[in-house]
């Protein structure tokens, strides 16, 4: 099993040699989002759509 900072430095080191501080910031943080979701979903935090739609209808009040 590979540490954060193994993951992290496979994450950076995927990233072309001209990439910016922005694009490797954002791919970092779009692996951390990756990893919550797929925890979640293991862990069986899940919503349905329905539940999910409900939700954002309340948003837009």
């Amino acid at each position: 099993m590979s540490t954060v900072k193994d993951r992290m430095t496979d994450v950076i080191q995927a990233q072309p040699d001209d990439a910016t501080y922005e694009e490797i910031m954002r791919e970092l943080a779009f692996e951390r989002m990756l990893q919550r979701g797929l925890a979640d979903s293991r862990e069986g935090r899940l919503m349905s759509n329905e539940e999910m739609e409900q939700r954002i209808r309340t948003w837009q009040k």
